[in-house]
């Protein structure tokens, strides 16, 4: 698959395709009381499906094209598992051991040597394994021709739209075994998560906060024009005297920004500590819902709109009041 032109990475997987991925296992841990229920997921995949996912490494190496080939008896587990099975940190250099996997053909065929002890070489960081809106699994990863079965995934990142070289991966496999075929059901991976029921509910929701958010801040800043506005009006005859007294225009329009300034930035002010404390809240609602509520980038562009309405509130009047002549504006009282 890497020879195909426009693919830029390939890797093989039997049952690792995100965002749920993993065969339910129990596993064994060498030198370590062995619990009655140790679940973890079971993912078998070539070297190279972590570079094509962009898994980050966190501890170790990732096996290589040798181990691949020759089913090297090794374990690539990730945070959650280290965390849950090893917290004292030490998961490098153990040894795991799945009762589970037999050998089984036609459906699964398992190397010789594979009912043994996998040696864990590295951890990876933790990725989503169960579902979008599910806390992460502990999962091991072991070589593909560990376990072979009737299926396999081939994993292609390419530099444009991978469905476009679907036809060139098909003739691929083909030429390589003319009775092997593709599934008809390929999708690129952005399709294949949005597809899931967890990413329409969350795009649904988020739609939905940001209407309310929308409507909340045109519903505040007429609030704000409206108050800011009046409460200006009110001082015409202050600003006629003010004038008549001698002050200049700029002056006038002094005195009304700094008199708005301080009830607006105050305000503002309680706004962002309030914002800053719920999302706290939120944040901790939503912990199993896999969300991130804190934006500052948006605090900050509602404060700047906020901001500019209450300038222009203060303007738009003031001038008005300012250009209108000292007595006449003594009279408006």
């Amino acid at each position: 698959m890497a020879d195909v032109p426009g693919v830029t990475m390939a890797a093989i997987s039997t049952n690792a395709t995100p965002p749920s991925n993993g065969m339910n296992s129990n596993v064994q841990i060498l030198g370590k009381p062995s619990a009655t229920d140790q679940p973890t997921r079971l993912n078998f995949v070539s070297h190279g499906y972590f570079p094509v996912l962009h898994i980050a490494l966190a501890q170790g190496r990732i096996w290589d094209a040798t181990e691949d080939h020759n089913a090297a008896p090794v374990a690539i587990i990730n945070q959650a598992f280290a965390k849950r099975y090893f917290p004292a940190g030490d998961a490098l250099g153990h040894s795991i051991h799945f009762p589970d996997l037999r050998d089984a053909p036609p459906f699964v065929v398992i190397s010789p040597g594979g009912n043994g002890n996998l040696l864990i070489v590295g951890v990876i960081e933790d990725k989503l394994d169960d579902g979008l809106a599910n806390p992460v699994l502990p999962e091991a990863f072991v070589p593909f021709t560990f376990g072979l079965r009737m299926g396999t995934q081939i994993l292609v990142r390419s530099e444009g739209s991978p469905l476009q070289l679907l036809h060139a991966v098909s003739a691929k496999v083909n030429s390589i075994d003319h009775d092997q075929q593709t599934n008809n059901g390929v999708e690129d991976l952005e399709h294949w998560i949005s597809d899931e029921p967890e990413w329409a509910r969350g795009r649904l929701l988020t739609w939905l906060f940001g209407a309310f958010a929308a409507l909340a801040l045109v519903m505040s800043a007429v609030g704000l024009y409206s108050v800011v506005s009046y409460s200006v009006v009110q001082r015409t005859s202050e600003f006629g005297i003010r004038m008549a007294l001698g002050a200049s225009k700029t002056h006038v329009l002094s005195i009304v920004f700094q008199s708005v300034l301080a009830s607006v930035g105050g305000g503002l002010i309680a706004g962002a500590l309030l914002t800053l404390i719920l999302s706290r809240v939120l944040v901790h609602w939503a912990a199993q819902q896999q969300f991130s509520v804190g934006n500052p980038l948006l605090l900050v562009a509602s404060a700047f709109a906020l901001t500019l309405v209450a300038a222009i509130a203060c303007l738009i009047p003031a001038r008005r009041a300012a250009a209108v002549q000292p007595i006449i504006a003594i009279r408006c009282d």
